[in-house]
């Protein structure tokens, strides 16, 4: 079934648009889709909750802070990871529940399989990518330099791919790193930062040693 491109996604209030591969897990991805902007935390956190209403159909609480869902009626479209300066949103919709239903699930046993219609995007390339991430069986991971050999690629453009990930949970992304460590998550490199935190409390949830 073609893809489309990835639509250019507008720089809102929230923070500046930036690409990275969220939470949703579980061996094998329904399909493939957008990736999202990452969220940045503003000084003004209510300002934060009141926008995200207007942006997000659920936001789920998880143990580093949220998970903001954006859906249609019919499409999943989005996943991203949250700061603590965002609130809970109750599902607007019922395929948001279903979503948030299942990320919650994740939270809680990282067994669980992700079973989600996702919005079509991506290039081949990206796609590719995406497969041989859906693979990565949980509690494994792979450098940047093996996904690459397996689809006969270089690891940086691997790295982009993987921050172009629109459904981080349901395409593991954090199952891949850096061939002397975690590498950089979601275009984000700063080992105390928000996002390679988050990468590193997905991988210790799933089973995987330091």
């Amino acid at each position: 079934m073609p893809l489309s491109k990835r639509p250019e996604m507008p720089k809102d209030g929230l923070g500046r648009v930036a690409r990275r591969a969220f939470f949703l897990a579980g061996s094998s991805a329904a399909g493939f889709a957008l990736s999202f902007p990452a969220m940045t935390p503003q000084q003004n956190p209510q300002q934060n909750v009141r926008q995200s209403g207007q942006i997000f159909s659920a936001i789920v609480p998880a143990p580093f802070g949220f998970v903001g869902i954006r859906c249609d009626q019919d499409r999943v479209r989005e996943l991203v990871y949250l700061p603590p300066s965002f609130n809970e949103l109750a599902p607007l919709n019922g395929l948001a529940e279903q979503a948030a239903r299942q990320v919650e699930r994740y939270l809680r046993e990282a067994d669980c399989r992700f079973d989600l219609p996702l919005a079509e995007v991506g290039t081949p390339f990206q796609r590719g990518v995406w497969q041989a991430i859906s693979a990565i069986p949980r509690g494994n991971v792979l450098t940047y330099g093996a996904v690459a050999k397996a689809i006969g690629s270089a690891p940086r453009a691997v790295g982009q791919a993987c921050g172009a990930n629109w459904f981080p949970l349901v395409i593991p992304c954090h199952r891949v790193t850096a061939s002397g460590g975690l590498g950089g998550f979601a275009h984000h490199d700063d080992a105390a930062g928000f996002h390679v935190g988050v990468k590193r409390w997905l991988l210790a949830h799933e089973g995987v040693a330091a």
